[in-house]
């Protein structure tokens, strides 16, 4: 974050380059002719939606982040971890267990107070017609019900994002409906009304995630410029990278403080009280983060009919569709390795409430720190968007293949926090990567309909996440790590062999123009700056070389 200054300094020089002469536009036009063609069926289809993107200020890239430091924490801590526990307050007390309250499956003594609240989490008390289920189980089923509400809003949210005036009404509106439905929680100690605050939420979150994402991909935009040469893409991919893993880096600050909270409040006599201050003091913060909103960016101007099936974009798209099938997976091995392994720490190892929230902080803001890292490492190492998604797979395949392999034994305190650091960077990096590649493959004028089905994907990989190791597999930390090993490796494979490339995925978007093209610069602090790549190397090696990729960044 202390780079951001010259990160921007850096960013100007990219955009900013000389007018070409004739000479350089008819060299470029002669030895480009034949790629200029191959290209031209790409820009037909873009070009209805092309437009130049003003390059961004330093406050509109801080608003960015602030975004994301009040909104990050509803989907990782608000919804799984704060609704989980007022349901569970508010149900009977679960009957004392055969062993006893001071002692958990494993034999280990527990405090009285710590086995009753896991027990209140996963005893199936919540009446469902002739069932029941646990308030981790109606958590995921609130969920579940909030994505069913959002699935038909997908096509009017796209649409209306990426061509109209009223991305600042829609994305405003979802922060503040989604905040407004934090107040009251605590209002009517029933449980049947919590889908009616949970949907809500899911709904919102997941349209103003959406937002955020297209706004993303427009900063980039107007950063490097609409199109790019192949040879200049580590312009894109070291900008892109950098902004992305910096706004994790902050998201996960903004959990830790929920979280934290949230050990305080459990802490105090009255716990359902105070967790339903911890829920408006998130509405609040979330709505706080509606300044957002007056820095987003309109949407393109239409010279054409606009395709009905416009939010179906992606779909189109291999590479899109692919990034989209692997945010779902790599989603929902994250949450539940984290589910899993909290309830595991909870319920059978009986670790001491203090250490939970060690476990909780390193969680949350360990990213805050690997991650920068690991920007300074892909810029040494020149890799891309799906090599550092691949990365963060790798890693959560390692923490959930240790921890089926020793789920029998008794976790010893430093490694537990060794392994918790580990997860939270590969939770962090897939995160922010899938954003950068998604971006990448999406073309000008979609990425509304790119960034709305990115959001509704990933809240639902996290979701079944959640469901899954809160339902069949609580209380068996081993089905919950073999099944997000097994996902894990399955989202690699898709990765390796589905071959999805950013670069790729950028030509065939027609973000990347063939070599010899002409391809136009943003409109950097409102003047009007041309940018010309020719193919001619000896030309190149002439001329003063203008920062790219890891330089420029």
């Amino acid at each position: 974050m202390a780079e951001e200054s010259s990160e921007i300094q850096s960013n100007q020089e990219i955009v900013q380059a000389h007018e070409p002469n004739n000479e350089e536009i008819n060299r470029s036009v002669s030895n480009g002719g034949d790629s200029s063609m191959k290209m031209e069926g790409t820009r037909e289809t873009c070009r209805p939606y092309s437009r130049i993107e003003p390059q961004p200020t330093k406050g509109e890239v801080w608003v960015w982040y602030v975004y994301e430091l009040c909104s990050y924490f509803v989907h990782t801590v608000l919804i799984p971890i704060v609704f989980s526990l007022i349901i569970g307050q508010i149900v009977d007390s679960p009957t004392e267990p055969l062993r006893g309250w001071n002692k958990s499956a494993k034999g280990l003594a527990c405090k009285i107070d710590e086995m009753e609240l896991y027990e209140r989490l996963t005893h199936r008390s919540v009446s469902i017609g002739n069932s029941k289920v646990s308030p981790l189980e109606w958590t995921s089923i609130s969920w579940g019900i909030g994505l069913i509400l959002a699935s038909p809003a997908l096509r009017f949210v796209s649409t209306n994002l990426d061509h109209g005036q009223n991305q600042v009404v829609i994305a405003g509106a979802a922060t503040a409906i989604g905040a407004f439905f934090c107040l009251p929680v605590g209002f009517f100690k029933v449980t049947w009304i919590f889908p009616l605050y949970v949907a809500p939420i899911v709904v919102a979150i997941t349209v103003s995630t959406a937002s955020h994402t297209r706004h993303h991909g427009l900063m980039i935009q107007g950063f490097t410029g609409p199109s790019l040469q192949r040879h200049q893409f580590p312009n894109r991919r070291g900008v892109s990278s950098r902004l992305s893993l910096n706004a994790t880096g902050v998201g996960c600050l903004g959990s830790a403080v929920i979280v934290a909270f949230v050990y305080y409040m459990l802490r105090i006599q009255d716990i359902f009280t105070g967790l339903w201050v911890v829920s408006i003091f998130s509405g609040l913060i979330w709505l706080a983060g509606i300044v957002h909103v007056f820095t987003l960016r309109p949407g393109a101007t239409i010279t054409s009919p606009l395709p009905k099936d416009h939010f179906l974009s992606i779909f189109k798209s291999h590479h899109g569709l692919g990034t989209l099938i692997v945010v779902g997976l790599s989603s929902f091995t994250s949450m539940c390795i984290f589910t899993g392994g909290v309830l595991f720490l909870v319920g059978e190892l009986c670790l001491k409430p203090v250490f939970l929230l060690y476990f909780w902080l390193i969680y949350f803001i360990f990213p805050s720190v690997s991650l920068p890292m690991l920007q300074s490492v892909q810029l040494i190492l020149k890799t891309n968007a799906v090599k550092m998604h691949l990365l963060g797979l790798i890693l959560s395949l390692v923490t959930s293949g240790i921890g089926f392999q020793f789920r029998k034994d008794n976790w010893e305190r430093h490694y537990i926090l060794i392994f918790s650091a580990l997860q939270s960077t590969s939770t962090g990096v897939m995160h922010a990567f899938a954003r950068v590649l998604l971006m990448d493959c999406s073309p000008a004028g979609k990425e509304g309909a790119f960034a709305t089905w990115f959001s509704w994907v990933k809240m639902a990989g996290t979701c079944i996440g959640f469901a899954v190791a809160s339902g069949a597999a609580a209380g068996n930390v081993g089905t919950s790590f073999g099944i997000a090993f097994c996902t894990a490796a399955v989202a690699m494979v898709i990765s390796i062999y589905g071959n999805i490339s950013d670069v790729a995925g950028a030509v065939a978007a027609g973000l990347i123009s063939e070599e010899g093209e002409m391809v136009s610069s943003p409109i950097a602090n409102g003047s009007d700056h041309s940018n010309s790549i020719n193919n001619d190397d000896d030309e190149n090696a002439k001329k003063e070389a203008v920062p790219v990729g890891e330089e420029a960044a």
